[in-house]
């Protein structure tokens, strides 16, 4: 039972959606309960609790939602929680709807406030939701996997076509600042060439350089996968060709990458990840962000997660350089 913990608890989605946040909060509601604790459900995140968008939530308010992308309690961004009037004032609302804990499923700005909250005497528990991989203390983000299958099917096509016209295309993954979703994808799909932002010496002329050879060597077409951060394809699109006189094609992939039914890998980890978040605040736990680590769910403390830095792994760059030429 919830003796030493938390009594109620909220739930709230924040920052860009991931398939698989449904998941845990499917998770976080069941295994709450099932600790004798009560759930209300947090609206629009951040904004929604400065709003009071609350709700109550039972074992039936998760019932069929596993397999659903997007978030049912849904997310926005939300300027005035930066602010420390907004945040005392979110603190405020939690105490007048009696809830004494908060799981805040999201990334690291969601992690921020919620470092915020715990500060203000709300117990706070963060469980990271993005697709872009991009949470150093975690080897696993919910909605990562989803999002690169989205992507990788979706680049299996792009080449059907760039083969039969014998172009040059430039696919654009999402990842805001990070790589992995372009590295993934450049590996899974057999990619001729792969731009990151924490790679990409911005030499293009070397890049035209390799497709003319490619061309001279008998091969019909030519696969860039390029990340969000490095973007700028359309252009790129352009100037390459110009420069070889190959037709070339850019492809922003967009949102439809944070879209559609969760892979059973970011089920399984959201729903782990989801449960423990709500044991950390039977327990009387805050300040925490639960991570996948080494096949173990473990959890940090947020400053402690936040001042973790991350990079592309080396031996995975290696191997992508290696096969993509």
């Amino acid at each position: 039972m919830a003796a030493k913990g938390c009594k109620t608890i909220g739930v709230l989605t924040s920052g860009g959606d991931a398939p698989g946040m449904n998941a845990a909060i499917r998770a976080v509601v069941r295994t709450a309960i099932h600790e004798g604790m009560k759930v209300k459900g947090i609206m629009r995140g951040y904004a929604g609790l400065l709003e009071e968008e609350i709700v109550d939530m039972d074992t039936t308010s998760v019932s069929d939602i596993i397999s659903r992308g997007g978030t049912i309690l849904y997310t926005a961004r939300c300027a005035e929680f930066v602010t420390e009037e907004g945040q005392k004032r979110g603190a405020e609302i939690c105490r007048k709807n009696g809830i004494d804990g908060i799981v805040i499923i999201g990334g690291d700005g969601s992690f921020r406030g919620a470092g915020k909250l715990s500060a203000l005497g709300i117990n706070c528990v963060g469980v990271p939701g993005t697709i872009d991989l991009d949470i150093a203390c975690t080897d696993y983000t919910i909605g990562f996997d989803t999002a690169v299958n989205t992507a990788m099917e979706a680049i299996d096509k792009i080449r059907d076509t760039s083969t039969s016209h014998e172009r040059c295309s430039i696919i654009e993954v999402m990842g805001r600042r990070a790589g992995y979703i372009a590295l993934w994808c450049a590996i899974a799909n057999g990619a001729e060439e792969v731009l990151l932002p924490e790679r990409y010496d911005g030499d293009e002329q070397a890049i035209i350089n390799r497709i003319i050879e490619s061309r001279k060597h008998g091969k019909k077409h030519y696969i860039i996968i390029n990340a969000e951060g490095v973007g700028q394809s359309q252009s790129m699109a352009q100037r390459i060709e110009a420069a070889t006189g190959i037709e070339t094609r850019a492809t922003i992939l967009g949102h439809m990458q944070r879209g559609g039914s969760p892979t059973a890998t970011d089920r399984y980890y959201a729903s782990l990840m989801g449960a423990r978040a709500a044991e950390i605040l039977r327990d009387g736990g805050s300040n925490r962000v639960v991570a996948h680590n080494h096949g173990q769910i473990v959890d940090y403390d947020i400053r402690e997660a936040l001042a973790m830095k991350k990079d592309i792994p080396e031996d995975a760059f290696r191997i992508a350089q290696l096969l993509v030429r």
